[in-house]
């Protein structure tokens, strides 16, 4: 008695693997991106947590990320997120709110419909859009 398997066992059990390989990675993919978004949800939390201290000594927020504003880099005007997949902005300061913006870079760019992130703050109210790249 021959022990083993045929070329046909085979060929199934690699045509199974393909399958499931084909159904799964997608699947795979789009959690990484949406995991990959906490990276830009972090910068915009410490640039949040800067325009605030920078606030309570000034009278209006700054959109100067750089050594003469919030001190978060060594550009005024745009900062790389700590995992590089996000290039973060802050716009429209005033005294009362600012908007931050974090454009999605490298594969991240790929993540559809959540491409750019953007937080608005407002009389100490943020909101965050589209709304569907802030769930949980």
């Amino acid at each position: 008695m021959n022990r083993g398997f045929t070329l046909i066992e085979m060929m199934i059990v690699v045509a199974i693997i393909g399958i499931l390989a084909a159904i799964a990675l997608p699947s795979y993919q789009d959690s990484v991106r949406k995991s990959r978004r906490s990276d830009a949800v972090v910068m915009i939390a410490k640039i949040q947590q800067a325009e605030e201290k920078w606030r309570a000594n000034n009278t209006a927020y700054t959109s100067d990320l750089g050594t003469s504003g919030l001190r978060l880099s060594s550009s005024s005007d745009a900062i790389t997120s700590d995992s590089g997949f996000y290039e973060v902005k802050v716009s429209q300061p005033t005294g009362s709110g600012y908007v931050i913006t974090a454009k999605a870079g490298k594969t991240q760019s790929k993540d559809t419909g959540c491409t750019e992130l953007v937080m608005t703050i407002s009389l100490g109210n943020a909101n965050g859009s589209p709304a569907q790249c802030w769930q949980k």
